[in-house]
């Protein structure tokens, strides 16, 4: 006999009873793991809030790890018009006496002819020749472009230097010209050739927007503005540049004007600035102190602990950190400043937080401020006057190096094969000279036309024009053009090793500066060793690279001509630099917070999988009970049958029965 539905056959067995059983069945197992996700999320999110901040250490630790941040300096003016502003990481202390007596300006330049329609009006056909500081451009006018407006177009397409427009005068039109950048090194001057209208030269057609400074008044563009240079004295010294910026007068000190006068110039340690940054750092750290203690301290009253009491990875942080911060910095123990104790900067032992006595750290500064400046940042002290500290590698460890230079670095030269004579007439003939400066930078220079007296007034006129020059500026880099033993003409680069070359690519008459033969001379870079062990040379740069032993990654550089031993050099790790580190550590990707929470990810994913597993376990149940309660509900109502067939039959025989006795 088939049964539909559960219960049919006993009533008792039903749908609703296997729903209770496999609930019942399922309650045990689904609460054990709801607590176990439940509590995974919770220590996720706990390591979430000490992954946060920790990070949130390393940005104020990373600001006192550059020796830069631990130099601070401010600057004033006594007058609004001569601005200042200070690069800390090369200024000192000092006061200056400032007098601007000139601003730079763009020359500007204006057609002396008005024109009676700026777009139909033939100006002349032919090529006007730019020449703007180093810069010679050629612009040609043509049938496509032969009015007042096609012209100044052609100009400023050319990027020559020169921006061109039209203005109406309310009698006519007429072009104007300016220089794109200021100074006497940026004037323009203009010519001509291929007139069509004219003799080139003669102001008649496409001549009339000729113009140089020797020009007669009246012939060709006439001068509106005059290119100058800004002029400054600093303590009576007088000094040249061609905008109103002045970089690298003064270290670390750039001057912005906007007006002649006079000003005092102040510039002082900012110990405030410096304390503030520390006080960030105090301030994070304490922040850090308090997290920790939300998530891992112990209520004695309560006699409860936090969720990450007694955690490993906590204490684990937690030491390392007070190991740091608590510690004799290896390489001061002799000095004045050891320790951060020392600067004012303690620990609360009941709290566990850090306390900054800012008065004193401010005196420790301006006391000693290299041995705070090694306190907390990465610092190389070196023995020999002539090596530089440049930077350490992450596998450097704290400790003394011995130098020693086999190769000491050198400049690429140009040197002509015979003297520079005195009296020499520059003119159209030979006023140009291109050099090629370390295979990358092209520099362009066109002379002054006169009589130079001595060999060293030709000398210093062509230095002069390569102290201008944009290109040079451009690329950062110099030459130096000098006269050797014999007066012979020399370039030389201002850059060290290799890569240093300086090659003449032409020269207008070569031979008026000796230069129809020349010496050619590269750099080299450096060479020696660095703890014993071969090291590497870049310019002046000598470095070990990484597999080198404790030195690994050091960087010196060597300054003069000396080898042998250079003496050592001390790289101490300062406090900041080694927290940087460690924080890295902590939340890198094989740091400890990292592995912690890559193991809860893994529980977590475990917990979902046993769910799933419970989820086919609880459902093979429900098919086993389903089966037996039908099975059993089938034969309950087999019996129930039996039952109701054997009552009717007694119940037909006892008719009989009563019939019998009768």
């Amino acid at each position: 006999m088939s049964i539909s539905s559960l219960g049919i056959g006993s009533g008792v067995l039903t749908s609703d009873l296997v729903d209770q059983l496999v609930a019942a069945e399922r309650k045990p197992t689904e609460n054990r793991l709801t607590q176990k996700t439940e509590q995974t999320e919770a220590l996720l999110s706990a390591y979430g809030k000490l992954r946060s901040a920790v990070t949130e250490l390393r940005l104020p630790m990373r600001q006192l790890s550059a020796p830069d941040n631990l130099k601070a300096f401010s600057a004033s003016s006594s007058n609004e018009a001569i601005g200042v502003s200070v690069d800390s990481a090369k200024a000192n202390r000092g006061t200056y006496s400032v007098d601007v007596t000139s601003l730079a300006s763009a020359q500007a330049l204006a057609s002396n002819d008005v024109f009676d329609d700026r777009d139909s009006t033939s100006v002349g056909q032919g090529t006007l020749t730019l020449n703007v500081g180093d810069k010679i451009t050629n612009v040609t006018i043509d049938s496509s472009n032969d009015t007042l407006q096609g012209l100044a177009n052609a100009i400023n397409d050319s990027d020559a230097g020169v921006s061109a427009g039209v203005i109406d005068t309310g009698s006519g039109f007429q072009l104007v010209l300016s220089a794109d950048e200021t100074g006497t090194a940026n004037a323009v001057s203009i010519s001509v050739s291929g007139d069509s209208g004219g003799t080139d030269t003669d102001a008649e057609g496409l001549s009339r927007f000729a113009f140089n400074s020797g020009m007669d008044a009246g012939a060709g563009l006439q001068q509106t503005i005059a290119a100058t240079d800004a002029v400054m004295k600093i303590n009576g010294v007088e000094i040249t540049r061609s905008t109103n910026s002045f970089e690298n007068v003064i270290d670390g000190l750039t001057f912005d004007i906007t007006g002649t006068g006079t000003s005092t110039i102040k510039v002082e340690q900012d110990l405030g600035a410096v304390a503030d940054r520390v006080q960030g750092f105090v301030d994070k750290f304490n922040s850090l102190q308090s997290t920790i203690d939300s998530l891992a301290g112990f209520n004695a009253e309560a006699g409860r602990g936090s969720l990450l009491t007694g955690d490993s990875t906590v204490r684990g942080i937690q030491n390392q950190l007070r190991q740091v911060l608590t510690r004799v910095v290896p390489g001061l123990e002799n000095s004045s400043v050891r320790s951060l104790a020392d600067v004012g900067i303690t620990t609360n032992f009941e709290t566990g937080g850090l306390e900054f006595d800012r008065t004193k750290f401010e005196e420790q500064l301006k006391n000693n401020p290299d041995d705070v400046t090694a306190l907390f940042a990465e610092q190389g002290r070196a023995t020999d006057s002539q090596v530089e500290f440049v930077r350490s590698g992450t596998a450097t460890q704290p400790g003394t190096y011995d130098i020693n230079v086999t190769q000491a670095a050198s400049q690429g030269n140009l040197l002509a094969n015979s003297a520079l004579a005195d009296g020499i007439v520059i003119d159209g003939s030979n006023d140009e000279l291109t050099l090629q400066l370390n295979g990358e930078t092209s520099v362009s220079l066109q002379l002054t036309q006169q009589t130079y007296t001595t060999a060293q007034d030709l000398v210093d006129e062509i230095q002069s024009q390569l102290n201008a020059n944009n290109a040079l500026n451009a690329a950062g880099t110099s030459v130096k053009a000098e006269l050797d033993g014999s007066g012979n003409l020399s370039f030389t680069s201002s850059k060290y090793g290799s890569d240093s070359v300086v090659s003449l690519t032409s020269a207008e008459n070569a031979a008026t500066f000796g230069l129809d033969s020349v010496t050619n001379t590269a750099g080299v870079d450096v060479a020696g060793t660095i703890d014993g062990r071969a090291a590497e040379g870049d310019g002046q740069v000598l470095f070990l690279s990484s597999g080198n032993g404790d030195a690994s990654g050091l960087q010196a550089r060597i300054l003069g001509d000396a080898t042998g031993s250079r003496g050592s050099i001390t790289f101490i790790e300062g406090v900041a630099e080694r927290t940087v580190n460690l924080v890295s550590n902590f939340v890198g990707a094989d740091g400890a917070l990292e592995s912690r929470t890559d193991s809860l990810n893994r529980e977590l994913e475990q917990i979902q999988e046993n769910r799933v597993r419970l989820e086919e376990r609880i459902e093979s149940y429900r098919e086993r009970l389903v089966s037996q309660f039908s099975a059993a509900d089938s034969l309950i109502s087999q019996l129930n049958s039996t039952r109701d067939y054997v009552t009717q039959q007694l119940a037909a025989l006892a008719p009989q029965n009563n019939r019998s006795n009768n």
